[in-house]
C-alpha cells in the first residue's frame, strides 16, 4: 500500500507526509530516551501490531529519522536509534506533551508507566538557562535520568552517573511530590541534595487544573489515605 500524502506545498504537511502516520511519533518518543531492540521498542510503544510497527520503522528509516545500527560483542543485537534529523523531533514533541496536558485530568495521569516518568518531567519542567544539575530516577525497578542544562531537560534511560539528586518512587509519586509537595513529597524516597526538590519544584509548569486536582488528591499526610 503507497504512503498517503497531503501533496501540500507546505513545510508542515510536509512534515505529517512523514511522522504524522499512526505510532510514528510514538516511536520516536521512545527513541528519544536512547536506542531500542524492535522487540523492546514494541513493548514500549505498547499495543502497535508488529507488522505496522514494521513498516512504520521502514519508512522513518528511509526518511533517515531513524537509523538501524549493530551493537558491538557480546550483544550483538540490531537497536533502532534517532538520527540527527529524528532528534530534531525532540523540541516540537515536547511542546505538543505540554500542550496535551491542557486536555489530561488526573485520571489520565495516575496510570502513568515507570518508563514514561523521564518523558513526564521533560514535559512538566520548565527551567531557567542558569540551573545545572543531573536527577536519577527509580521507579518500579526502572532506571531513568534527566540532565537539566542550559534552560533543556535532556532525558535517557538507564543510571545516571553521579546524580546529584535521586528520586524513588511511583510515577504518580515522583509527579505529585514534585507537583504538590509537603505530605506528597514524603512518599518519595530521596537520596542527595534534598534542596534540589525546592529547585525543581519551581520548574513546574502545568494547566492550573490539573495542579489543583493533585493538590486534592495528595495533599492529605502519609498515612491519613488519598
Amino acid at each position: 500500500m503507497p504512503r498517503r500524502s497531503y501533496a501540500q506545498e507546505c513545510s508542515f504537511a510536509t512534515a505529517l507526509d512523514k511522522v504524522g502516520e499512526r505510532w510514528s511519533l510514538l516511536i520516536v518518543r521512545e527513541l528519544l530516551l536512547g536506542p531500542l531492540r524492535f522487540s523492546d521498542l514494541a513493548r514500549l510503544v505498547g499495543h502497535a501490531p508488529t507488522d505496522v510497527l514494521t513498516k512504520r520503522l521502514r519508512d522513518l528509516e528511509a526518511d533517515g529519522i531513524v537509523r538501524r545500527r549493530q551493537l558491538d560483542p557480546p550483544a550483538s543485537a540490531t537497536v533502532y536509534e534517532l538520527s540527527d534529523l529524528g532528534r530534531g523531533l525532540e523540541r516540537p514533541l515536547v511542546e505538543m506533551g505540554r500542550w496535551g496536558m491542557q486536555l489530561q485530568r488526573l485520571p489520565d495521569v495516575v496510570g502513568l508507566p515507570a518508563t514514561s516518568l523521564a518523558n513526564a518531567l521533560r514535559a512538566i519542567l520548565q527551567p531557567p538557562p542558569g540551573v545545572a544539575m543531573t536527577v536519577s530516577l527509580l521507579s518500579e525497578d526502572h532506571h531513568s535520568h534527566v540532565r537539566i542544562e542550559g534552560g533543556r531537560v535532556v532525558a535517557a534511560r538507564g543510571e545516571a552517573a553521579a546524580p546529584d539528586l535521586t528520586l524513588i518512587g511511583t510515577p504518580v509519586d515522583v509527579l505529585a511530590g514534585l507537583v504538590v509537595g509537603g505530605p506528597a513529597e514524603e512518599r518519595v524516597e530521596v537520596q542527595g541534595d534534598r534542596s534540589l526538590i525546592g529547585q525543581l519544584r519551581a520548574m513546574v509548569v502545568i494547566p492550573d487544573r490539573l495542579r489543583e486536582e493533585a493538590t486534592a488528591a495528595f495533599a492529605a499526610p502519609v498515612g491519613s489515605g488519598r
